[in-house]
């Protein structure tokens, strides 16, 4: 399995990286200077709090993790084994732009098959350490806490999606919440939920809480919304994973709502603060939700329903997954419908039903492990109302080239490779595709995006 993969190379890792950087060239003096221990501690004790002390050997992994968080888009399978191989203090150097250390490990076996040198121009944009201490100071002045996975609250089921696992995590609220041992179960559904979804959210999520159940959700309106205020009135832990940075509370509407789960539950991030949250990132936080629960339940989601994708990363992780029915003439329910039909989810109609599924998992995890394979989860179909491109089966790239762009201001080729995290080359690529559907122009000021759909 990947997870065990990738943990029997970090176990000889060392000794191989010392052997290979032995003749590379030295990494830069600003980057060596920043490496201080000194200039370390006092840019990391402030995400950590006493809860969470560092040892000196811990300080260079850590703000290491803490980079490519602010370098690599969440997910970023490339990042991930070059951290799992060669650990994270070496990748980081490795990564530098303008270093050529990268050329020593370029050839290793462990490496076979990733485009090492198309990563690093995809991360170049966005490398800086000017930068990163700017976003941490932003951390701090809003109380975010950073883990990572050597840590003991680290949700060691996050594991499981081996080197798509996050390399660390923003936290607002209780660290302690996300520790290993504690039990969860997912509910999502769609944004524009009804009523009848409304108060099956409530009802599940205040029958998980009863039971000891954490409810993981994604802080979205709809069924999201109504998961974790039952979760929360009922007097229970919540934990919202959020797909843009912990200081934008988003959606904007249920700020309040995402500031109680902060007093009384977690909310959770792999993005640094200041960072939007887009489309391409939600597709990347559904992973999150469906690997932090043992089990998911798919409440109430039209057939393009975005939580559709929670529920194949549960699949594609082997976690157990669950649909509540709906009316036959509900089209606000085709998607649970569909995944009822299909037999890919079981049948979930109340609490009994929520806890046996949630049984279930926890079983198979403890005997089985889940699988770590690499995902492959196709994009889903959104059900906001926007015009989206994600509707139209352009490519991944092009998706987050769409996202990177706006529609007033003109954008050159750098400024887009650094919003959306592709390299510049992959940037003119897909900004070709979106020209062709209508979906961005072009003029001598630059690139914005337009209101039509790709084809």
């Amino acid at each position: 399995m990947m997870h065990d993969r990738v943990h029997g190379i970090g176990a000889v890792r060392d000794e191989r990286v010392r052997a290979r950087l032995s003749g590379a060239p030295p990494v830069s003096s600003g980057l060596r200077e920043a490496l201080r221990p000194d200039r370390l501690r006092a840019l990391l004790e402030p995400l950590r709090g006493p809860e969470l002390p560092l040892a000196d050997e811990q300080l260079l992994p850590t703000f290491a993790r803490l980079v490519w968080t602010a370098v690599a888009e969440p997910g970023d399978g490339d990042a991930g084994l070059l951290t799992a191989v060669f650990g994270p203090e070496s990748s980081l150097w490795v990564s530098e732009p303008g270093s050529s250390r990268w050329a020593a490990l370029a050839d290793a076996p462990e490496l076979a098959g990733a485009d090492l040198a198309g990563a690093l121009a995809r991360w170049a944009p966005r490398w800086g350490l000017e930068r990163v201490g700017a976003l941490c100071h932003a951390a701090t002045t809003v109380g975010v806490r950073f883990i990572v996975p050597e840590d003991r609250v680290w949700p060691r089921q996050l594991d499981h999606l081996g080197v798509h696992a996050p390399m660390g995590l923003w936290v607002r609220g209780s660290v302690d919440l996300l520790g290993a041992s504690r039990a969860s179960v997912a509910l999502v559904g769609a944004r524009a939920s009804t009523a009848y979804g409304d108060g099956a959210a409530a009802e599940l999520g205040a029958g998980a809480v009863d039971h000891g159940l954490a409810v993981v959700s994604g802080g979205a309106y709809g069924i999201d919304a109504c998961s974790h205020r039952s979760a929360l009135a009922s007097g229970g832990a919540t934990i919202a994973v959020l797909a843009g940075g912990a200081d934008r509370l988003y959606p904007a509407g249920n700020r309040q709502l995402l500031e109680r789960i902060i007093d009384q539950g977690a909310i959770v991030t792999e993005l640094p603060c200041g960072q939007a949250p887009t489309r391409w990132r939600f597709l990347q936080r559904n992973r999150l939700i469906a690997a932090l629960a043992q089990a998911t339940a798919v409440v109430e989601a039209g057939a393009r329903s975005g939580s559709l994708n929670t529920a194949n990363h549960a699949q594609q992780l082997g976690r157990a997954l669950g649909a509540v029915p709906g009316s036959i003439t509900s089209a606000a329910s085709a998607g649970c419908h569909r995944l009822l039909r299909s037999r890919e989810a079981e049948l979930i109609a109340g609490t009994d039903d929520l806890l046996a599924l949630w049984r279930s998992g926890a079983q198979q995890l403890e005997i089985e492990g889940a699988s770590g394979a690499e995902l492959d989860v196709p994009l889903p179909l959104f059900d906001e109302p926007e015009p989206s491109v994600a509707r139209s089966g352009v490519s991944a790239r092009a998706v987050r080239v769409w996202d990177a762009l706006r529609p007033r201001k003109r954008m050159g080729i750098g400024e887009i490779a650094k919003l959306s995290g592709l390299a510049p080359a992959d940037v003119r690529g897909a900004l070709a595709e979106l020209e062709l559907g209508g979906g961005a122009d072009e003029n001598p000021q630059g690139w914005r995006r337009t209101g039509g759909h790709a084809t």
